[in-house]
């Protein structure tokens, strides 16, 4: 890999680069310097693509957040509810190292986002397209007020993957995986209740 970054520089490589840094050290470290040297690359080859620092951590976060809305949509067609939405929201858990990694550096895109409007655009972006699928599932199945429930579910999943990075010994893979079910079930006993599906 480190051979394909001496050979060539493009924005990929060096998103590639931002997201390895602030991954292992956060975002404060992943400066144009820090991104030239992990890339191979010199700072001027950086700058050939992002003239600002601003800029570059914007296409990562829109490299990173579409990567992921890609994950979030490889539901096979005809899957239940109950595995579409876990299959969706399991990608946004650390359950394992790569996805581990995205919530580290996803945390620290939303602190950034709070004073960059860029940044902040882009997340509002990637949860509103996150929700609205949430939401189609949960109407699906004939979900009173599903909007709002996708909103709570998506709610539940940030605040698992938030406490799990910052907590990785009382969130462990099997117990995120065990909260994440819990919750979709009483989700979607909600809408066999409010059908009659339940009896």
């Amino acid at each position: 890999m480190r051979e394909g970054r001496k050979s060539a520089t493009n924005p990929d490589l060096l998103a590639a680069a931002l997201f390895d840094i602030a991954a292992e050290s956060g975002l404060e470290n992943a400066s144009v310097r820090e991104v030239a040297k992990r890339a191979e690359v010199s700072i001027g080859a950086v700058q050939h693509h992002f003239s600002t620092k601003e800029q570059m951590l914007t296409f990562a976060l829109r490299t990173l957040t579409e990567r992921m809305l890609n994950r979030l949509t490889e539901s096979a067609p005809g899957t239940s509810p109950q595995v579409a939405l876990f299959h969706a929201l399991s990608q946004l858990l650390p359950l394992d190292e790569q996805r581990t990694r995205e919530a580290h550096v996803l945390a620290a895109f939303a602190v950034r986002a709070a004073t960059s409007a860029p940044l902040a655009e882009i997340r509002r972006t990637a949860l509103f397209t996150v929700r609205t699928g949430i939401s189609a599932v949960l109407i699906q199945v004939a979900l009173p007020e599903a909007e709002t429930r996708a909103a709570l579910l998506l709610a539940t999943v940030n605040g698992l993957a938030l406490d799990a990075i910052g907590n990785p010994d009382l969130y462990p893979a099997h117990y995120l995986e065990y909260a994440l079910e819990s919750q979709i079930r009483l989700t979607l006993h909600d809408a066999e209740v409010s059908t009659g599906l339940a009896d």
